[in-house]
């Protein structure tokens, strides 16, 4: 037989349940009707600066295989290596830099990594919101040195084997503490690239907070993002704005379910509980499924 304590704790708690649950399934539907309501907006189209444009894109294109990237990443060293070899007569020295080369492109060979559910180095990263397990994407990733002669990172992401985005992590070491905010990267940026769109996202105080700029086309989608705070670095995005929203679909549905418990599962999970308890007792475990946690 229950004892009264817990049938106290039922009722009031199964109460809570279906006032919740009303106030939720009255929030949801109105949810949907404002959803739709409201029609898909079209993303603003850009006049993107091609000259910037080109340089950004570099000899790549979307559509390239690893193979192809490789071959012209491999031209790219022979050709740094070329004329550092041609400059000594020393056979030892000559012999080194050989290695180095071939050690070069051998680094970049093992950065390939796809993403098939098993956690990589890369899901806490600079790009770890640039990619998703389970829907047949990889990834290599460059040194490389900038017309400027700084060290920036390219990465390369593909979907199906093929390249459909380049995300370069820019320099920043020479920055001034002045230059390290928003407005001089936007400022920076549109001069290149003219003027484009702010991107803003919910930063950890709960205010809209401008995140990066971007430009929109019919064949490229270039966005900048400001990932000073985190990881020092100004990032540039280009991707093939059809495949982005293709793949944006194929994560949606090979995203895994999000785990959620309720005050019901809450109380049932008690119900095995010998002792009596009271409404106070489980004030703590009903705040904490509010709360989300």
């Amino acid at each position: 037989m229950s004892r009264p304590g817990f049938r106290r704790l039922s009722t009031a708690a199964v109460a809570v349940v279906f006032g919740l649950t009303s106030l939720w399934a009255g929030d949801a539907e109105a949810g949907k009707k404002g959803r739709k309501a409201k029609a898909k907006k079209a993303p603003v189209t850009h006049k993107i600066n091609q000259k910037a444009l080109s340089d950004l894109m570099g000899p790549y294109k979307f559509g390239m295989t690893k193979k192809q990237i490789l071959g012209i990443l491999s031209s790219q060293i022979n050709a740094k290596y070329k004329d550092k070899i041609a400059g000594t007569t020393d056979v030892y020295q000559q012999d080194k830099l050989r290695r180095q080369r071939a050690a070069e492109l051998n680094r970049i060979k093992k950065s390939y990594v796809e993403f098939k559910g098993k956690k990589t180095g890369w899901d806490v990263s600079i790009i770890d919101d640039q990619f998703a397990h389970n829907t047949d994407e990889s990834m290599m990733v460059h040194w490389e040195n900038s017309p400027e002669g700084a060290d920036q990172r390219r990465f390369f992401f593909f979907h199906d084997g093929r390249l459909y985005k380049m995300f370069i992590a820019l320099n920043t070491s020479k920055l001034k503490d002045s230059q390290r905010k928003f407005s001089f990267f936007q400022s920076l940026m549109e001069s290149r690239y003219g003027k484009g769109s702010i991107v803003k996202a919910r930063g950890l105080d709960g205010t809209e907070q401008p995140v990066g700029i971007e430009w929109n086309s019919r064949t490229h989608h270039v966005t900048a993002l400001d990932k000073l705070q985190f990881y020092g670095a100004f990032c540039l995005v280009v991707a093939d704005p059809g495949e982005e929203r293709q793949l944006a679909d194929l994560r949606k549905a090979a995203a895994p379910p999000k785990k959620t418990t309720t005050v019901l599962d809450t109380v049932i999970a008690e119900e095995g509980d010998d002792d009596e308890l009271s409404l106070d007792d489980n004030k703590a475990a009903v705040d904490a499924v509010l709360r989300g946690n």
